[in-house]
Order: structure tokens, then C-alpha cells, then sequence
């Protein structure tokens, strides 16, 4: 199980040996601590539970400092379950770090993509426009949606204006370029989703060369 989650810090260069720049983005991830583990026996399933970032005891909803007091775990913000079969080689209270990482190693970062509210049809989707010349009435509009008569309504699914963004993004096969163990930093190749300061969860990569 080699998934960590982490905050979005930012973006910056490195340069190699050779003089070549590597541009990077900056990830604090973990430490994560292990608040549950879920066995087959006992759930349906093998699973490991989670947390990251702390969190006051005044910020948590009664249900979910029940469970954190159930299994002596300490308060956390956030919780994710990663299926594994090895769920009995972890334990309660085990930290997992940056550390557990090694550099070079292929990996993918999921995230939630940036919110950009309410658009239109030609950016949401990259319809075509319209005539730009005097007196067109179709410069930016989304056109004919359905027939009057039949259907006499708009299809499920169809691609007009609307909430865009904001959406679970996963990006592959990236590089994991260094780790900074000391600083719980990753530095990562490339781009990854979502805005500063969002919860990312990053883990060796499913289709590349991860470890």
C-alpha cells in the first residue's frame, strides 16, 4: 500500500547535472497515520484507513471522534481508505512517510481540478461559434438543442452551458523527481490538479513503472 495524501504547495524549477530544467511541483505530503484496518473477516473487505492533517477535537462531528476514540487513533482532518490485500501487515497508529517513497519511481496524483463556475457551451465543450458579422444572432449561443414537436425536450447528457471544473482529476505516470524526508516535501515533474493548498493523494502508479 504506497499511497500517501498531501497538500498542493505550489510550482518550481529544478535544475540536473546537466543543466536542464526540470520543472516541479512542490507536494507536502503526510506524515499519514493509520486510523482503521479493515479485514475481510471482520468488514467483507481488506482495507487500511487513513488520516491526515490535524484537526481540533472542538472541529470534529460526534460520529467521527466516536470512531477516532473507538480505535485510539489520533483526530484527523482527513480520511481516505486504500484497498490492499496486506491490510495485517499494518497497524493502528502507524505513521507512513514521504520516506516510504523512493525518487525516480513513476506515480499517480489525484486531485480535485480548479472551480471555474458557471460557462458556456464553446469553452465548457469547444463548440464552434457563430458569424461574427453585424446582425448575426448566433455569435456565441448553444444552437438548436432538440425539435419542437419530438422529442419536445432536451436529451440527458447534452452538452450545453454549465458548472465547469471542480471535478476528480487523476494525472499518470509522473516522475517523483526528489523527497525532502526531513520537510514531509515531495517534488514531483510536471503538473498536478487542483488550486494551492489542495488535498492531493499520491501513489505509486498503476499503469507505469511504480514500485
Amino acid at each position: 500500500m504506497k499511497t500517501i495524501l498531501g497538500t498542493k504547495i505550489g510550482m518550481t524549477q529544478l535544475f540536473t547535472d546537466t543543466g536542464e530544467v526540470v520543472p516541479v511541483t512542490v507536494i507536502e505530503a503526510g506524515p499519514v497515520v493509520v486510523t482503521q484496518v479493515k479485514t475481510e473477516k471482520n468488514d467483507g473487505y481488506n482495507a487500511v484507513q487513513v488520516g491526515y492533517g490535524e484537526v481540533k477535537e472542538r472541529r470534529l462531528t460526534k460520529p467521527l471522534k466516536g470512531h477516532f476514540d473507538r480505535w485510539q487513533a489520533p483526530y484527523r482532518k482527513h480520511l481516505a481508505e486504500i484497498r490492499t490485500d496486506g491490510g495485517e501487515n499494518f497497524e493502528v497508529n502507524q505513521t507512513i512517510t514521504v520516506a516510504d517513497f523512493e525518487e525516480g519511481s513513476r506515480i499517480d496524483v489525484t486531485g480535485i481540478s480548479k472551480g471555474k463556475g458557471t460557462q458556456g457551451n464553446i469553452k465548457r465543450h469547444g463548440h464552434h461559434r457563430g458569424p461574427m458579422s453585424h446582425g448575426s444572432k448566433h455569435k456565441r449561443l448553444a444552437g438548436a438543442l432538440a425539435a419542437g414537436t419530438y422529442p419536445s425536450r432536451v436529451f440527458k447528457g447534452n452538452a450545453g452551458p454549465g458548472r465547469m471544473g471542480r471535478d476528480t482529476v487523476t494525472v499518470q505516470n509522473l516522475i517523483l523527481v526528489k523527497v525532502l524526508a526531513d520537510r514531509n516535501v515531495m517534488l514531483v515533474k510536471g503538473a498536478v490538479p487542483g488550486k494551492k493548498g489542495g488535498l492531493l493523494r499520491v501513489r505509486y502508479a498503476v499503469k507505469g513503472q511504480g514500485k
